[in-house]
């Protein structure tokens, strides 16, 4: 029962999610971006994004002045 334990606990280790940095390794946020969604941090006013994220991501959200496109981690949530 203990080797049953042991390798579920070891499994389970194995299979934990990556970290921010290792999901998005380019990405490094502004201070004001301190609402965690999914583990990446995004500036308040996020679920409008046409209206609170184009001034830096573009009118497009495709990267606009930070190069950091809304795409790369939503795909076609947008």
């Amino acid at each position: 029962m203990k080797k049953t334990i042991l390798i579920l606990m070891i499994f389970l280790a194995a299979c934990s999610e990556p970290t921010e940095s290792e999901n998005y390794p380019k990405y490094n946020p502004p201070s004001d971006h301190t609402v965690n969604e999914d583990g990446v941090r995004h500036k308040p006013g996020l679920q409008d994004p046409l209206k609170n994220c184009v001034s830096c991501h573009g009118q497009d959200l495709k990267g606009g002045s930070v190069g950091v496109s809304c795409y790369e981690c939503h795909g076609k949530k947008w």
